[in-house]
């Protein structure tokens, strides 16, 4: 481990469980303090098409796991549908530790449903957790890193938000995932915007995607059995790629997690850190459109 993150604080949303919570495992072991968040300290209904389920993961076991690896965190509890709750969060950051360097949007809501058959509620939810929230808390997050003379944010995007492959895929005429992935290529694009304007204040903005999929507690049910999924160390070690580099040198990418290490010779590491994992190059059935050394 090469403490690549010390003395810094980072926020990741959503890091109950997880894609956020291995994130969050893994800045930790750099040396970060993380800030840990979820609506709850228990676990919490997560509401789709109307009927509620539990997903396992808290607050405490995330920052468990890390202070058993060494590491350092704290949570705070937030619901990120509540605009008032969502204001209050770099707030209470700055509170703890006195600055914020890292920003990890994660968070987020996902019912799929093709157009004709979804709700209105379940497509501003969808819009409101992966728009609405990046912008909020990067603009709340903003002005303190602009005082500390730099900061790093990492949207997490998605492959769906790349342009399906023609002809089309069975997954893509049947999977409900149109407005999820809308919303997610449009963070790929606020990516890339944000990252210009910030530049200049030695900010970097960067967006990482799953090059496949995770099989994520949350989001199993939305997995078919047969599609390629992948481990997560991929994705929390390029996260960690996009948080220490100053601006000028790495921003307004969209990396994803298999493509990106690959193409750069990234050594890739468990989420403690100590162990170098074996190389994986994308799957044959990855979206050709994916640019390795992202755009």
């Amino acid at each position: 481990m090469n403490q690549l993150l010390s003395g810094k604080t980072a926020l990741v949303t959503g890091s109950s469980r997880g894609i956020g919570r291995s994130i969050a495992q893994r800045l930790a072991a750099e040396g970060a303090t993380v800030a840990v968040t979820a609506r709850a300290h228990h676990p919490s209904p997560s509401i789709r098409s109307g009927a509620a389920s539990t997903v396992p993961g808290t607050i405490v076991e995330t920052v468990a796991l890390i202070e058993a690896a060494g590491g350092s965190a704290f949570g705070i509890t937030a619901d990120l549908e509540d605009a008032a709750a969502r204001n209050r969060m770099i707030e209470a950051v700055l509170a703890r530790t006195g600055r914020i360097d890292i920003l990890v949007n994660n968070a987020g809501f996902a019912d799929y449903a093709v157009v004709e058959k979804m709700s209105l509620d379940t497509f501003d939810r969808t819009v409101d957790h992966y728009l609405r929230t990046p912008f909020v808390l990067t603009k709340l997050a903003v002005p303190h890193m602009r005082r500390q003379g730099a900061g790093w944010i990492v949207n997490i995007g998605s492959v769906t938000g790349v342009a399906p492959v023609r002809p089309y895929r069975d997954y893509n005429k049947t999977a409900g995932d149109v407005i999820y992935a809308s919303c997610k290529a449009a963070l790929h694009r606020f990516t890339q915007g944000v990252a210009a304007e910030l530049v200049d204040a030695n900010i970097a903005v960067n967006c990482v995607g799953p090059s496949t999929a995770i099989r994520t507690p949350g989001a199993a049910q939305l997995i078919p059995d047969d599609f390629p999924t992948e481990p997560v160390e991929y994705l929390a070690e390029t996260v960690l790629a996009m948080c220490h580099r100053p601006a000028v040198e790495r921003t307004g990418l969209v990396a994803f997690s298999l493509h990106y290490p690959s193409s750069q010779q990234l050594p890739v590491h468990s989420l403690d850190g100590r162990i170098v994992l074996p190389s994986l190059d994308p799957p044959a059935s990855a979206n050709p459109n994916i640019v390795a050394a992202g755009v």
